[in-house]
């Protein structure tokens, strides 16, 4: 019922129909991966903030002191800062070997954490014995002389994420022979107000809140994105060539 347009004017049509979407993907890709890289500048200047204006702000691990708060962030914030970047400049100027460069980095990220989740969970009772045990250990080092980081590590963690304790406020009446808790575990910050009854804390453990926050990320959406790009360029290539 309707001609089929000639062979010139249909390539031509594919052609821009495939131009199209490539910017559209382009430029979700580039702000995209601007925010990665922004993140992971702002990581990174915090872990060289903290290891330049406190540098003994120590881990919560009682056993693994070197794997410092400090540490971690710069280590984290430049592999971010580095896939960001990768992403950005791919996405900018339509490079195949960028893109497909950045979706292996993505990829090799996501099959080890998918690696270390399918280890987690295979031995995570284990895992979270152990890890439990190490962290309630460190508890009894909070408030004492040389370990002002660890000190602070769970000030931050128990205030920021709304916690209080490994596996919960009780863990802290070992530690102080008593039934109360750092003031950092009040639902409203005063003064010794780790004193007051247990309606007064929070009642979050800080270990599983925040391994579940550990567990997320934008790894998948970034593999689509690079993966979505890339077939759009060669597509690109393939019609308007």
């Amino acid at each position: 019922l309707f001609p089929r347009p000639s062979g010139t004017s249909w390539e031509l049509k594919r052609c821009s129909m495939a131009r199209g979407c490539l910017q559209g993907v382009k430029y979700l890709m580039f702000a995209f991966n601007l925010l990665f890289w922004l993140g992971g500048c702002g990581v990174l200047g915090v872990g060289i903030w903290l290891a330049a204006t406190q540098g003994n702000f120590a881990t919560l691990s009682s056993s693994f002191p070197s794997l410092s708060a400090a540490n971690l962030l710069i280590v984290t914030g430049t592999f971010v800062m580095a896939i960001g970047f990768v992403g950005c400049i791919g996405a900018l100027k339509e490079n195949k070997c960028l893109l497909l460069t950045f979706f292996l980095l993505l990829l090799l990220v996501f099959l080890l954490e998918a690696t270390i989740a399918v280890l987690f969970f295979a031995y995570t009772d284990k895992i979270d014995r152990y890890a439990q045990q190490d962290l309630k250990k460190g508890l009894h080092l909070y408030g004492t002389q040389g370990n002002v980081g660890l000190t602070n590590a769970w000030s931050i963690i128990q205030t920021d994420f709304r916690c209080c304790g490994v596996s919960n406020y009780t863990d802290w009446f070992e530690v102080y022979n008593a039934t109360r808790v750092p003031d950092s575990c009040c639902l409203e910050f005063s003064d010794s107000c780790g004193l007051h009854a247990p309606g007064t804390w929070w009642k979050a453990p800080c270990y599983e809140t925040v391994k579940a926050w550990l567990q997320e990320g934008p790894g998948i959406l970034g593999l689509t994105f690079a993966m979505t790009m890339y077939c759009q360029v060669v597509k690109a290539d393939t019609y308007c060539a």
